[in-house]
């Protein structure tokens, strides 16, 4: 069995090739090489990205015993110039050597099994066979990891025959279905020992540094959350450009930044309390005046207003005045806006006319009993959809 490029040497970034097979899966061509630095998806390790020549490869994945390197363009058979994206493989490179670190120590020194790993965009996930973690285990289990980051422990890979591999005592979460020949294991030096295909540093201190970031309960176990490498720095200089932008709203310091944000947030919450109360209070005034306008059929216009006052004042107005049927619209910055409202006395079949409406004021709406609303899309027919109305009562 020959051993890819990608696994021979995980720093490799250029490799000259074969392209001995093309195709087209599901539309996309797609290109078999001789060789290649592209690792395809596996082990919970994202596949790499790179080109053949000037093409981007997109997907890299294994498919029917061959690595199949899915293309923005189809290219031809014969000599090409495989490159990786570097700075995306080193960044999986880190998290996948941070993985087994972690899986290690969680397993010596708390006895947590590793179940799964995810390696995410942004942040990377291990699933532990242990229903609860408490925040005192947390902080003890980063510790530990980094301070076998700091002792820059080797990590090399090797392969061996499953008969040597079935004597050894290697933490794994088993071999894929149907696997024949040869096993190949990651080691980190006094460590862990563990099967695994994925691309890894060459020491522990490639990692940098590791902050574990949060857990969340899942089937009986517990999900941890963190990140590592260059992720550490970059997930910092977001945080702090935030936090910069929210001094600045605030106008007060990191140390006070809660306690500010959360007054503030109160004092609106208080505001949107007055508010609603004093909608209340304006829309049964409203709803006062229509009730005592002359005519069954009433209208009114609120400018800057928005859909919330106009159905407030409609079902007061149907409980004031029940034989009344009222047209009300209103304009705010978040459009404009019609109700169509009758009391239980108005005889009228409020859908029906709520739709005729809605169709005059090439708008959309719905609704029934006594009341039909809907946003619209011009208030410029207003003068008809009164008249409409006017020609229901007769």
């Amino acid at each position: 069995m020959k051993i890819p490029a990608y696994e021979e040497d995980a720093y490799r970034t250029e490799l000259e090739t074969v392209v001995g097979e093309v195709g087209v899966e599901d539309g996309q061509p797609f290109a078999v090489l001789e060789d290649t630095v592209l690792y395809p998806e596996g082990g919970g390790q994202p596949f790499d990205h790179g080109a053949l020549g000037e093409t981007a490869v997109t997907e890299v994945r294994q498919v029917e015993g061959t690595i199949r390197h899915y293309l923005e363009e189809a290219v031809e058979l014969g000599p090409v110039v495989v490159t990786l994206d570097w700075e995306r493989r080193y960044d999986h490179m880190q998290q996948h050597t941070a993985q087994h670190l972690l899986s290690a120590v969680a397993a010596d020194r708390f006895g947590w099994t590793t179940t799964s790993f995810h390696l995410g965009l942004e942040r990377s996930d291990i699933e532990l066979d242990v229903e609860s973690i408490a925040d005192v285990e947390l902080e003890e289990l980063e510790e530990l990891v980094l301070a076998q980051v700091r002792a820059a422990r080797p990590v090399v890979a090797r392969r061996l025959s499953a008969d040597e591999y079935a004597a050894l005592d290697v933490r794994s979460r088993g071999l894929p279905p149907g696997h024949e020949g040869d096993v190949r294991l990651v080691e980190i030096e006094g460590v862990d020992v563990t099967t695994c295909g994925g691309t890894h540093l060459r020491s522990t201190a490639e990692i940098e540094s590791l902050k574990l970031l949060a857990i969340e309960k899942m089937r009986g176990g517990t999900r941890l959350y963190w990140v590592a490498g260059g992720r550490v720095r970059r997930l910092l200089a977001a945080y702090e450009h935030r936090a910069a932008q929210l001094r600045r709203l605030f106008e007060t310091s990191d140390a006070d930044l809660v306690e500010v944000a959360a007054a503030k947030l109160e004092r609106l919450r208080d505001s949107g309390r007055e508010l609603r109360a004093m909608e209340a209070g304006l829309a049964e005034a409203l709803a006062t005046l229509l009730a005592a306008a002359q005519g069954r059929v009433v209208e009114t216009h609120l400018e800057g207003s928005g859909a919330s006052l106009l159905r407030q004042t409609a079902r007061r107005l149907a409980e004031q005045a029940p034989e009344k049927i009222a047209l009300l619209t209103a304009s705010g910055d978040s459009g404009e806006f019609f109700v169509v409202a009758a009391g239980k006395q108005a005889g009228i079949d409020v859908a029906a006319v709520g739709k005729t409406v809605a169709g005059l004021l090439e708008g959309r709406g719905g609704g029934s009993g006594s009341l039909f609303q809907g946003k619209a899309g011009s208030l410029s027919a207003r003068p008809a959809a009164l008249a409409a109305l006017a020609d229901v009562v007769g």
